[in-house]
């Protein structure tokens, strides 16, 4: 028998890969219905994260950008469902106060767009984790340079060391 020939069973495939990255009971880009515009995201938004992107191509992350998102919210002990990620390209009309009202999030992380882009009543720069309102904020470069550019990452992961490792 050849490793090219083994037959696996339903069942014993779903006894080996009993952990997985990702949460396939996340239903595709949530939707938040509002009069005046209707804002895409994508996740649950369960523990009040957002994540703000600005990525023209895709509706949302190509696949190398996502495996890096995931990769690191896996590190903070986090999942696509603890978040709620948002493409700006995609709402233009999302600024500061909308989004505080509708995703009411107790920590901001934005990729690739600036503070002031948003409208937002304070700015900073990268990786220094900002305290208003009784929220954090925390701004890094977009995503494919952070893949691409070890120093960065490696900012980017004290800054958030900070902030979900807290002693």
């Amino acid at each position: 028998m050849s490793l090219d020939n083994i037959h696996l069973t339903p069942f014993l495939v779903q006894d080996l890969y009993k952990k997985t990255l990702l949460d396939l009971n996340v239903t595709g880009p949530s939707v938040i219905n509002n009069a005046e515009n209707i804002t895409s995201f994508l996740g649950k938004n369960e523990k009040n994260i957002l994540i703000v992107i600005n990525e023209k191509e895709t509706a949302f992350l190509n696949d190398s950008d996502l495996n890096l998102l995931v990769s690191i919210l896996s590190a903070c002990k986090l999942s696509l469902a603890d978040i709620a990620l948002v493409n700006f390209d995609k709402n233009k009309q999302l600024a500061y106060d909308k989004m505080m009202l509708e995703f009411n999030p107790g920590f901001v992380l934005l990729f690739g767009i600036t503070p002031d882009q948003l409208s937002f009543p304070l700015n900073f720069p990268y990786y220094q984790l900002q305290q208003y309102n009784n929220q954090t904020y925390l701004s890094s470069p977009t995503l494919k340079i952070l893949a691409a550019e070890t120093d960065q990452k490696k900012e980017l992961w004290a800054s958030l060391q900070k902030y979900f490792f807290k002693k």
